[in-house]
């Protein structure tokens, strides 16, 4: 595996101002790490996650399986194997007023989920959506194993990933960092 996807803590950069969504992710030291970006106008979402900038080295993609689906699956895919690593499935209706994602394996079957952190601030977020950050718990067989906070700031996306209690690694990384870049791209689109 890529050693991009080790570090027990990432953090997540969504650019302002541009047209298409762009994600950096820099390692615990400050260093960029990884880079992606939406494609403008796609039918269905195909996400390229990238080791540099200049998109020399794919690491990772992120597509959705339908066009328009409430409860979308996007499988994550190793680029350097091509080999499938999981998924992850939006909770159609119970995302309406908490976010709830299913965390699947390779065969889909579903391991854990990911979800916003409190009932009531998911209420208050959907009223005043720059205003409380978004708290996320990623757990695998009810064993909390990622923490996805959102930093306080009206002004940019910035999504602290980290993965330290999941001392065991029963989350894959790259299940964890494409969940990261799915929320971010999704509250982007509410926003």
């Amino acid at each position: 595996m890529n050693p991009i996807f080790q570090h027990s803590q990432y953090l997540l950069k969504r650019q302002v101002f541009a047209l298409t969504g762009k994600f950096r992710f820099y390692d615990p030291s400050g260093q960029l790490v990884m880079f992606s970006e939406q494609k403008m106008f796609r039918w269905k979402e195909d996400i390229r996650v990238y080791a540099d900038e200049a998109k020399t080295q794919e690491v990772l993609s992120i597509k959705a399986r339908q066009i328009i689906d409430f409860s979308a699956a996007f499988d994550v895919v190793d680029s350097a194997t091509n080999q499938k690593v999981g998924a992850l499935r939006r909770r159609g209706l119970a995302s309406l007023f908490r976010d709830e994602w299913e965390v699947l394996d390779v065969n889909d079957n579903v391991i854990g989920k990911l979800f916003e952190d409190s009932m009531g601030l998911a209420l208050v977020r959907r009223v005043l959506t720059n205003l409380v950050p978004q708290n996320y718990d990623i757990t695998i067989n009810e064993n909390r194993v990622a923490d996805l906070k959102q930093n306080f700031n009206p002004f940019s996306y910035q999504l602290n990933l980290d993965f330290s209690m999941d001392v065991s690694r029963q989350l894959d990384r790259r299940l964890g960092i494409a969940a990261g870049i799915l929320l971010a791209a999704i509250e982007g689109r509410q926003s």
